[in-house]
C-alpha cells in the first residue's frame, strides 16, 4: 500500500503552492478544495487567483455561492465556488457550473456537497489543521493531472 502523498505547509507555503498551481491550470480544469472551516481553502483560492493575475480582493463566496473572475490581466477565467450552504447535490444543478469549463477553471470549496455528481477528472486537494499555524495538504490527482501535480 502506497503512503498518502502529503505536504506540510505554513501560510506562506500555502500561498506558494497556490501560485505554483495557478501556473499549470488550463481551461476545463476542476480543482476541489476540501477541509473543515478555517483549514485554509480560501487562502489557497486567493493564492491561485493572484497567481493567475488577479490583483483585486478575493472575497469568500460563502454567501454568493459563485464568484467569477475574468477579463484583462487574468491568464484564465476562474469561477470560485463555495458549496457550504448547499443541502444536497441537486441544489448545485442550478448554478450551471459546467459553463465555466468552456474556457476557464472551476475552483470548488466544499466539493463533498455535490456527492457523486462531482467531476471525476478533478484535482482533489484536502487541507487539515484548521486554526493551526501549519496545515497538512493531501491530494488525489487523476491521470489528467499527470506531470502537472504536484507542481515542481
Amino acid at each position: 500500500m502506497r503512503p498518502e502523498p502529503a505536504l506540510t505547509l505554513d501560510e506562506a507555503g500555502l500561498r506558494a503552492i497556490g501560485a505554483r498551481l495557478s501556473a499549470v491550470l488550463r481551461a476545463g480544469d476542476v480543482v476541489a478544495l476540501s477541509g473543515e472551516l478555517g483549514a485554509g481553502k480560501t487562502t489557497l483560492a486567493r493564492a491561485i487567483l493572484h497567481g493567475l493575475g488577479h490583483r483585486g480582493e478575493v472575497p469568500s463566496p460563502t454567501f454568493t455561492l459563485v464568484q467569477s473572475y475574468g477579463g484583462a490581466g487574468l491568464r484564465l477565467p476562474l469561477w470560485h465556488v463555495d458549496l457550504y450552504r448547499l443541502q444536497g447535490p441537486d441544489e448545485a444543478e442550478g448554478l450551471a457550473l459546467d459553463e465555466a469549463l468552456t474556457d476557464g477553471v472551476l475552483l470548488v470549496e466544499w466539493p463533498e456537497r455535490m456527492g457523486a455528481a462531482f467531476w471525476p477528472q478533478a484535482l482533489w486537494l484536502k487541507l487539515d489543521g484548521a486554526g493551526e499555524a501549519v496545515r497538512r495538504l493531501t491530494w488525489e490527482a487523476p491521470p489528467a493531472w499527470e506531470g502537472r501535480w504536484p507542481p515542481a
